[in-house]
């Protein structure tokens, strides 16, 4: 398989996500021929951690979230880590960026702490999806049905939604944005 003629786009603050769930679906869409752009806060480095405490790796973003619009890509990505996803939900820019997507009917992929985003976009209620489970109460008052599974794809809606609970389900949240890209997913 091959995603060659697919953009991705990733949303990140410049500190606070979850290293491996910056770099694993990236590293994960490039090797599927994907190509990757990165859009941070800030035109400056991202400062990843490991399990919300320990600095991880530092990744130089392609452009800011503000640069930035839907229409260049086929899908989008929001990883966690804590403190990212609570800046990334009060962010103007990656509210607009989500709501965009989510109105072209392109697939929205959110892991671990990512899918309080969808809380704030309102893109959660009457969705099947996952997260790190002590979001599961926000996920259920914002109208979602919450799963326990190490990914979960939902397509019933206008856009496909995937999400995964935590870095141990990496592999999976990977293979299921790539099988929906692949798929044509992205339904422009």
């Amino acid at each position: 398989m091959s995603l060659e003629d697919k953009n991705v786009l990733i949303l990140t603050t410049n500190y606070g996500t979850e290293q491996d769930e910056l770099t694993k679906p990236a590293a994960d869409l490039r090797k599927a021929g994907a190509h990757v752009t990165i859009a941070a806060q800030k035109d400056e480095a991202v400062h990843t951690v490991v399990s919300d405490r320990k600095p991880g790796a530092i990744v130089p973003p392609d452009t800011t979230l503000t640069k930035t619009t839907a229409d260049r890509f086929a899908a989008v990505v929001v990883p966690g880590g804590t403190v990212n996803a609570d800046r990334l939900r009060t962010d103007a820019d990656a509210r607009r960026l989500l709501s965009a997507f989510a109105a072209a009917g392109k697939p929205i992929a959110a892991i671990c702490h990512g899918p309080w985003l969808l809380v704030d976009t309102g893109l959660a209620e009457g969705r099947e999806l996952t997260s790190y489970p002590s979001l599961r109460p926000d996920l259920v008052n914002a109208g979602a049905i919450w799963l326990d599974r190490e990914v979960v794809v939902d397509t019933s809606g206008r856009h496909p939604l995937i999400t995964s609970r935590r870095p141990g389900d990496l592999d999976a949240f990977a293979s299921a944005i790539v099988d929906a890209l692949d798929a044509g997913g992205d339904r422009d």
